[in-house]
């Protein structure tokens, strides 16, 4: 009876020392499963109005909506996600077609003063959020 007492408190202290000290790549890779707003590649394809944007402009947009700070979620209701494609507000959204993970994604992109909207579509769900850029919200990129 005490070896399954010893056995199973080494066993015990054996997990918690694991889960406790995880490395970097798997913590890496458990936060970017539940990460909103993911890092995009510069091979993403960046359009604007219909016109796709390349060279030193594309660029400094991806990396300025890379370094973007999230501010916050928003709940998309059901029925409600064409809210969020076409807002009320003027202007033409800044359109990212890209890769993350193996999935397609298509991101939407509308400036206001104090925030960036983006919404974020997959094949089967939409999220939007939105972020904090001052280079982004100024528009001097595009």
């Amino acid at each position: 009876m005490t070896w399954v007492v010893i056995l199973s408190i080494v066993v015990v202290s054996a997990l918690k020392i694991l889960i406790t000290c995880l490395p970097t790549p798997v913590v890496k890779w458990l936060f970017s499963k539940f990460e909103v707003h993911t890092s995009i590649d510069l091979n993403a394809k960046v359009t604007v109005g219909g016109k796709e944007i390349i060279g030193e402009v594309k660029e400094g947009l991806i990396v300025n909506f890379n370094k973007g700070t999230f501010l916050k979620k928003y709940y998309i209701h059901p029925g409600s996600e064409q809210y969020f494609l076409h807002p009320g507000g003027e202007g033409t959204p800044i359109k990212i077609d890209t890769q993350i993970g193996k999935k397609q994604v298509v991101l939407l992109l509308y400036k206001y003063s104090d925030r960036i909207d983006v919404v974020k579509q997959y094949p089967k769900k939409m999220i939007a959020y939105s972020i904090h850029s001052d280079e982004l919200q100024n528009g001097a990129l595009v």
